[in-house]
């Protein structure tokens, strides 16, 4: 069953959000596989201590992105294809990126030279990933 105990109670956007992400990023990594039960919407909102409506918006959203499979009065599940997986990984990737493009703005930084530090630390980090190898 998919354990939401590790669900960050608190961060940016609506909880339904969080919730869809939570799922999103599970599915990523590979914490989250096909087939999974998911709680019931009921327990679910109790777990979280949010209105079952909140919970129900969350599951209709990830029906609609074809993350779980729900059918009339019955349990719900994961549906994780190897495509999936890379979808999420994919729009990680993008969001991850986008928050770090609107930081190094935010800061002031030009392009080139933020291009440039991304560049860097890049190498930086192959050649200590490289020297663990040897």
């Amino acid at each position: 069953m998919v354990d939401f105990k590790d669900f960050p109670g608190d961060g940016e956007g609506p909880l339904y959000l969080r919730m869809v992400r939570f799922l999103r990023a599970g599915i990523a990594s590979g914490t989250i596989g096909d087939g999974e039960e998911m709680p019931s919407r009921r327990v679910l909102s109790a777990i979280l201590g949010v209105n079952p409506n909140t919970v129900q918006k969350a599951y209709r959203m990830m029906e609609e992105e074809g993350l779980i499979v729900s059918r009339s009065g019955a349990r719900s599940f994961t549906s994780v294809t190897p495509e999936t997986v890379e979808r999420e990984r994919s729009r990680l990737r993008a969001e991850e990126a986008g928050r770090l493009v609107l930081s190094l703005k935010g800061s002031g930084m030009e392009k080139e030279a933020a291009l440039e530090l991304i560049s860097r630390l890049w190498d930086e980090l192959e050649n200590e990933r490289g020297g663990e190898e040897q």
